[in-house]
């Protein structure tokens, strides 16, 4: 069983949580998930199985959109309802105007202080375990883009908007931050990640489906192939000559070149009869695609898995 679900992930399970249960759901040992979410939150978190685990690096780099609700007046030490509440303050200045105004400040790129309770390593321990036991840590900003804030509702001081953004932003900071703009302090109540990459809320399964779908066996019918991880990057089909330098792990040509040769860039790789094969990355000091990452194709079984030397496994 090769391939990715899109999990709607119920509050109070890890992710890790997710996992072990569908090895147990499934039978399968290979198993991951793509993208951490928090306990607290619900809502998609892919899932790889089999083959699929080896993409899952590519749709943690995807983008994400989050619904989230904000309560204003009440800071808490996790930055989310689960905290202890370590400040209060009034919020009757709060205006819906001054919400929207202050939410532009916090559009496009920019750089995030990440909540001290999150699982980022600090020295190969997670700083929340760090910050549990009483350390004073100093967490260090990174480069995030928000791409969309956009209000649902208001209803004081609750604050319910959506969200798209990059990799690793913290919603849970951000809530924070909005907070401090408005000198009243805010915390994140409730947190559903509705995207993942290509991957919608509205199409996803819960635990309860996937084993139903188990039992009766259709779970097929639930599966994604590898490649929907990469519909981002270009596809390249290729003739049967080539077919055979990519599951042996060589270097290609192929008329289909990155716009910019500044920067590396990633292709699907494809038979005439459009099986997946490979993720190629581009190298522009030969001027050749390379095979980073060679797969079986499940429908045919001449194709065996190449390990290129510059692979890496998941």
């Amino acid at each position: 069983m090769d391939g990715i679900l899109n999990i709607n992930k119920s509050t109070g399970m890890t992710s890790h949580d997710v996992v072990a249960k569908i090895r147990k759901i499934l039978k399968q040992k290979r198993v991951g998930h793509a993208g951490t979410l928090d306990p607290a939150a619900s809502g998609v978190l892919p899932i790889c199985i089999g083959l699929g685990t080896r993409v899952a690096e590519y749709l943690s780099e995807s983008g994400k959109a989050y619904q989230a609700s904000i309560i204003f007046g009440t800071v808490t030490d996790t930055y989310d309802s689960e905290g202890s509440i370590i400040r209060t303050a009034s919020t009757a200045a709060l205006t819906l105007s001054g919400i929207e105004e202050a939410l532009q400040h916090f559009l496009g790129s920019q750089m995030q202080l990440p909540p001290r309770y999150s699982a980022i390593k600090i020295q190969g321990q997670p700083a929340y375990k760090r910050a549990r036991s009483g350390e004073e840590l100093t967490m260090i900003a990174r480069p995030i883009t928000l791409t969309s804030l956009k209000i649902l509702a208001w209803e004081p001081p609750r604050l319910t908007l959506t969200i798209e953004c990059s990799k690793g932003t913290y919603i849970r900071s951000l809530a924070y931050d909005l907070g401090e703009q408005m000198h009243c302090g805010a915390h994140l109540a409730v947190l559903i990640r509705t995207r993942s990459g290509p991957f919608l809320l509205s199409e996803s399964i819960d635990l309860e489906q996937l084993a139903i779908a188990a039992s009766t066996g259709t779970v097929e019918e639930y599966l994604y192939p590898p490649d929907t991880a990469l519909q981002d990057y270009p596809a390249l089909t290729l003739d049967a000559a080539t077919v055979e330098r990519v599951l042996h792990g060589n270097a290609f040509h192929h008329d289909l070149n990155p716009p910019s040769a500044s920067s590396p860039e990633l292709a699907r790789v494809y038979d005439t009869d459009n099986h997946f094969l490979a993720i190629a990355e581009w190298r522009p000091d030969q001027n050749l695609w390379q095979p980073i990452k060679v797969f079986t194709e499940p429908h045919s079984a001449s194709y065996d898995i190449t390990e290129n030397q510059v692979s890496k496994s998941p």
